[in-house]
């Protein structure tokens, strides 16, 4: 059931971040966790929807938690890339 989540996730922000490069020219960094937070947000109402889990609750958190900690990640490799190490 995991690895299913991780494909929605990366579908719909595929799809969000195709959306953003074509109607929104420079989206500050400071509204990407805003953005994080839709994504999981839609891709937990699909993963309800689709009946990959029965608790709708339960799946907008497990997908908000996956989107959230994905910027985390993609933040932190960008703090190293820019101090070097």
């Amino acid at each position: 059931m995991e690895i299913t989540y991780i494909i929605v996730v990366g579908i719909v922000a595929y799809i969000f971040g195709a959306i953003n490069k074509l109607f929104v020219d420079d989206l500050p960094n400071k509204f990407i966790p805003i953005q994080n937070v839709g994504i999981g947000i839609v891709a937990g109402i699909i993963c309800y929807f689709t009946k990959i889990e029965p608790d709708l609750m339960k799946s907008v958190f497990l997908c908000l938690i996956a989107t959230m900690s994905a910027g985390g990640i993609a933040d932190l490799t960008k703090i190293f890339k820019k101090e070097g190490n």
